[in-house]
């Protein structure tokens, strides 16, 4: 059971790790910019690793068979793909992905093109990176895994958290931003940026590494986001500016008591 969660984790991390760079390359060819992709800091995307999991899973008994893995492959990543943009959508309030530009879509959320891609990838698992895999499993003692599984493990679970709380952060502004439309006054322009500014005072940070990976996501709430950001970044320089005055007035009355000493 211990070898099954170890192994098990590991397969998970590296194949959510080499998807990570798939999703970079893949973007750094259509824009050419280098994006962190993903909603973890870590160069890891988890929905990669449970793909890879669910295939081993449920088609390394049809081995023998590539069609049925290919078919079967498209059919389990990309029912995971839908799910888990319809639970962040209904989390986060927005879409993190859209696919309703592209032809033979379902719901924005799923396509033609990526399951096709998915499909491939599926075939690349079981009959490539399962083989490389238990061979590179074999280079190092059972032990050492094992250690590497935990220190991973940790890591993981920090990222996790930082993200998420980085994540509802944005959910907290779109919620803003949603509720403030809806408020006829609101719609005032110069109404609507004071009340964003009094709104996001008590944010500690702006998620921008996210709006970068996930551009769908601040589409709808561009200006808004804009707003937010030039206020946040107005409040840093206050606070840097506030501290600076608490330094020079701690060092004045330092040198007004070493004068009447």
């Amino acid at each position: 059971m211990i070898d099954i969660l170890v192994y098990g984790f590991l397969i998970f991390i590296i194949c959510s790790f080499i998807g990570y760079f798939i999703e970079v390359f893949w973007i750094y060819l259509g824009t050419k910019k280098i994006v962190n992709r993903g909603f973890l800091c870590g160069p890891v995307i988890p929905v990669y690793g449970f793909g890879a999991l669910l295939i081993l899973v449920c088609l390394l008994r049809y081995y023998n068979d590539p069609v049925v893995v290919f078919v079967f492959g498209m059919i389990i990543t990309s029912a995971l793909e839908y799910f888990t943009s319809f639970i962040l959508e209904k989390i986060f309030h927005n879409k993190w992905w859209d696919y309703t530009d592209r032809p033979y879509n379902l719901n924005g959320r799923i396509c033609l093109k990526n399951s096709f891609a998915f499909g491939v990838l599926a075939l690349v698992i079981v009959y490539l990176a399962m083989p490389m895999l238990g061979f590179f499993f074999s280079l190092f003692s059972h032990k050492f895994w094992v250690i590497v599984a935990i220190i991973t493990f940790v890591l993981f679970v920090l990222d996790v958290v930082y993200s998420t709380i980085v994540a509802y952060n944005l959910r907290n502004r779109i919620i803003i931003v949603e509720e403030l439309k809806n408020e006829k006054l609101a719609m005032i322009p110069i109404i609507f940026e004071k009340k964003l500014k009094e709104s996001i005072e008590g944010f500690k940070t702006f998620p921008n590494r996210l709006l970068e990976a996930f551009p769908d996501l601040e589409k709808p709430y561009h200006n808004s986001f804009e707003i937010m950001k030039k206020y946040r970044d107005q409040l840093k320089d206050i606070k840097k500016d506030i501290k600076k005055n608490k330094k020079k007035n701690n060092n004045k009355k330092k040198k007004n008591k070493n004068k009447k000493k």
